[in-house]
């Protein structure tokens, strides 16, 4: 029952059935596709290969489909390649020719209007730095702060201002209806800057699948709150983060997400370089294990793995050795008192309040699990804000709910039939936690759902039981 979920990227290296089936019974909760690479066609064999271990386990499976967002890029250079010394002049222009050394092509108009003097264009994920000293309608005329090789097409950030840039391109409105049509459970949203962009996203997926706002640039950061308002859940995409930022922002920058969402009660997941060495190593750095040891201690809902999972030489070693720091974490006797450190205020409702009581009580009086009746998953949400000491158990009549909270911390969700009364949600939540080995004979469980049963939202019933051990007889 480890709390913490491990989300694995799958990829050239971990895309057969047998490799999906051993990331998963190595300790991967849910799995990532990233749509940067790839045919749609492909993707649609993975996907169905994933679904295919809710068969043969009998548990959910939990997908998360990543946009690939778009991407700035220069144009080409004549030979390919060129240098750029430090202190020269630099222009980005309109003209389609080949550059050199002292021009090439930008093919993006929008940037030219929203740039000004002074503004920091990083090229080649941060190695070259150029600064913007003059703008035209056709032009930007910069000075090279710092020099380096440039090639090909090779990327540009914009770390200064906000770009008037659609966050969900041509490609990425089709693989978005392309993974809506294949039932995907969460759908990460890249390029983020202004909660528009959610809503954007949000009313494009119209509620067949959670969204994902991926953190990676820093006009995201001053309007965190607004985004996570519209946004399911949230990605630390550190990557990114920081190249546009200086490396030391990054962590504190991290904590402030990650405390944001839970205070928020929106999943977080962070997220690149976590095990990045196990990409060609099978054992990690001893400052890699503290990496995601320190953001499994900071209460992250989720870490994941990217190219170590999806091209690396060591996927299942990846996937093990980070279940194996995430239950070490999770056994210090002091866990519960560190990840308590961010306060989770409840929000005047009935439904968070009772999350709060089960929280308490099962501080207060020895309890073996909180089992939550839900539709929506929003029961479980509150509940698991609280970070719980005892195993959550979700029963959900709906399966799209129960693949969904593969993200969520603490979440053991399990599909069954709906229940219509007080008396057969007490037998069912009692004969559940026999039978996942949540108790024993004598231990107390929390049951918490909402009445009329079935309606989202209504949460306002917390029992508390006390398992006979014979609740399984004739079932």
């Amino acid at each position: 029952m480890r709390k913490v979920r491990i989300l694995a990227t799958l990829g050239p290296a971990s895309d057969t059935p047998e490799m999906i089936e051993k990331l998963f019974r190595n300790g991967a909760d849910a799995f990532r596709v990233n749509m940067s690479h790839g045919e749609q066609a492909e993707k649609a064999t993975l996907i169905a290969n994933i679904r295919a271990l809710e068969k043969a386990y009998n548990r959910p499976t939990t997908i998360l489909v990543d946009l690939q967002g778009p991407k700035l890029r220069v144009g080409t250079f004549t030979g390919g390649k060129v240098a750029l010394e430090t202190g020269d002049p630099f222009r980005l222009d309109t003209n389609k020719t080949p550059g050199d050394a002292t021009r090439v092509h930008l093919p993006h108009p929008e940037i030219y209007a929203a740039l000004e003097i002074g503004t920091r264009l990083l090229l080649d994920d941060g190695k070259v730095v150029l600064r913007v000293t003059d703008i035209g309608p056709d032009h930007i005329d910069t000075r090279v702060e710092v020099g380096g090789a440039l090639s090909d097409r090779k990327g540009l950030n914009v770390p200064d201002v906000v770009v008037p840039i659609a966050a969900l391109t041509e490609k990425d409105r089709s693989d978005l209806a392309f993974a809506l049509a294949q039932g995907v459970d969460w759908v990460a949203m890249s390029f983020v800057q202004r909660p528009e962009d959610v809503a954007e996203g949000k009313k494009l997926i119209g509620g067949k699948a959670s969204l994902l706002a991926k953190i990676e640039k820093p006009a995201a950061i001053h309007r965190l709150e607004e985004i996570l308002e519209l946004a399911d859940g949230v990605m630390v995409a550190r990557g990114d983060l920081g190249v546009e930022l200086p490396p030391e922002q990054v962590p504190p920058l991290q904590k402030k997400i990650v405390s944001t969402a839970r205070q928020m009660g929106k999943p977080v997941v962070v997220a690149t370089q976590m095990l990045e060495s196990m990409i060609v190593s099978p054992t990690p750095t001893r400052a890699e294990v503290s990496d995601v040891a320190t953001a499994i201690y900071d209460g992250a809902d989720a870490v994941m793995l990217s190219a170590e999972t999806a091209a690396g030489a060591w996927p299942i070693e990846a996937v093990s050795i980070m279940d194996r720091i995430a239950q070490q974490v999770e056994s210090d006797p002091d866990f519960f008192k560190r990840i308590h450190f961010t306060e989770t205020p409840a929000d005047a409702t009935t439904a968070d309040a009772l999350a709060e009581a089960s929280g308490r009580i099962a501080d207060t009086v020895e309890t073996s699990a909180i089992v939550c009746f839900t539709s929506s998953g929003s029961t479980a949400r509150r509940i698991s804000r609280e970070r719980p000491s005892v195993p959550l158990l979700v029963l959900t009549a709906s399966q799209q709910t129960a693949r969904r909270l593969g993200l969520l911390w603490g979440a053991f969700a399990v599909r069954t039939r709906d229940i219509d009364s007080f008396e057969d949600m007490v037998a069912k939540g009692k004969r559940m936690a026999l039978r996942y080995h949540l108790g024993s004979a004598g231990a107390r469980l929390i049951m918490m759902a909402g009445v009329p049963f079935g309606t989202p939202g209504s949460t306002n019933v917390l029992h508390v039981v006390r398992l006979t051990g014979d609740e399984l007889k004739g079932h």
